[in-house]
C-alpha cells in the first residue's frame, strides 16, 4: 500500500492512492482539450446539420398530411411494384395521423433517412477499403466491435458535451450506432465473390476501378442492400432512444408516457413506431434480397 501511495504521489495523473488507473480523468482531459481548441468546428457542424434536418422536416410538414402519405405510398409502389404494399403503407400512415402523431413521425423519418444516408455513404466505401486491404480490415474490425458493443450512454455524454441538445447530436449518435452494419455487410459481400468471377474480369483486361464497378459491386449488391435494411432498423431504434439528448422524434411521446405513467399514450406511440418500422422494412425488403 505504501508503494502504491508513493507511486500515486509521484504520478498523480496515472493512479490514485487506491491504485485505481485514472481512465476517467484522461477521457475528461481529452474532451476538455477538444472543447477548448475545436469547439468552433463542432458548432459549425451542429448548425449545418440542424439546418438540413429542421429545414427538411419543415418542408415536409408544409405539405398536407394526406398528400405526403399518398406520395410515400406512391413511392412504395414505384419501388416494389405492389399495390398491396402501397395500400398497406397508406393505411399505416393514416393510422398514425389518426393517433395525432404525424409531426413526430415525419421528424423521425427525416432523422432515420438522414442518418441512414450518411451511414451508407461512409460505411460502404469503408467496407470496400477493408475488403481490398487485410491490414486495414484488421485495424477496422476492433473499432467496429467497439462501436457495436459500447453501451449507448457511454458516448451520449461526450456527444452531448460537444454538440449540445437537438437533432445534430442525435444524428451523430445514430450514425455511430448504425454505421458498422453497412461496413460489415459490404465487406462480406465483396469478400464472398467467387475468385473465378474476379479472374474472369481481370483476364478481359479490366482495371481495378472497372473491376470494382462492373464486377464486385453488382455481385455484392444483395449483401449491401441487406446492410441498408439493417442500417435503417438500427437508425430507427437509436433515433427513438436519442430523444434523451433532444432528438425530435416519436421517442418524445414515449418518454412523456413513461414520465407520467400514461399507458394510452405509450401504447399509441409504441404502435406508431412499430408501424413505421414495418413500412420501412417492407418497402426495402425485395431490394435487400429478402422475399417476404
Amino acid at each position: 500500500m505504501d508503494f502504491i501511495k508513493g507511486l500515486s504521489q509521484q504520478f498523480p495523473w496515472l493512479i490514485d492512492e487506491k491504485g485505481k488507473i485514472l481512465f476517467g480523468k484522461w477521457g475528461k482531459a481529452l474532451i476538455d482539450f477538444i472543447v477548448t481548441y475545436f469547439q468552433w468546428l463542432f458548432d459549425a457542424l451542429k448548425i449545418s446539420l440542424n439546418f438540413v434536418v429542421e429545414g427538411s422536416t419543415s418542408l415536409l410538414l408544409m405539405l398536407p398530411p394526406i398528400v405526403l402519405a399518398l406520395i410515400l405510398a406512391g413511392f412504395a409502389y414505384w419501388l416494389q411494384k405492389s399495390w398491396k404494399l402501397a395500400l398497406g403503407v397508406l393505411l399505416g400512415l393514416l393510422f398514425i395521423m389518426n393517433q395525432g402523431l404525424w409531426k413526430e413521425t415525419v421528424q423521425t423519418l427525416v432523422l432515420v433517412v438522414g442518418s441512414t444516408a450518411l451511414s451508407m455513404a461512409i460505411g460502404v466505401p469503408l467496407g470496400i477499403w477493408g475488403a481490398h486491404s487485410a491490414k486495414v480490415w484488421r485495424v477496422m474490425q476492433p473499432v467496429l466491435d467497439l462501436m457495436q458493443t459500447m453501451p449507448t450512454f457511454v458516448y451520449l455524454i461526450p456527444i452531448l458535451i460537444l454538440f449540445g441538445l437537438g437533432a445534430a447530436p442525435a444524428l451523430i449518435v445514430t450514425i455511430i450506432f448504425a454505421m458498422p452494419a453497412p461496413v460489415r455487410m459490404t465487406y462480406l459481400g465483396i469478400t464472398s465473390i467467387p475468385k473465378p468471377m474476379i479472374e474472369a474480369g481481370e483476364s478481359f483486361g479490366a482495371t481495378k476501378r472497372q473491376l470494382l464497378w462492373k464486377v464486385e459491386l453488382p455481385a455484392a449488391l444483395p449483401s449491401i442492400m441487406a446492410g441498408l435494411t439493417q442500417c435503417i432498423m438500427l437508425s430507427l431504434s437509436m433515433v427513438v432512444f436519442a430523444t434523451l439528448i433532444g432528438a425530435p422524434s416519436l421517442g418524445n411521446p414515449v418518454n412523456k408516457a413513461l414520465a407520467n405513467r400514461n399507458i394510452p399514450l405509450g401504447i399509441e406511440a409504441g404502435l406508431a413506431i412499430v408501424v413505421l418500422a414495418i413500412i420501412l422494412d417492407r418497402v426495402l425488403a425485395v431490394k435487400a434480397g429478402a422475399k417476404k
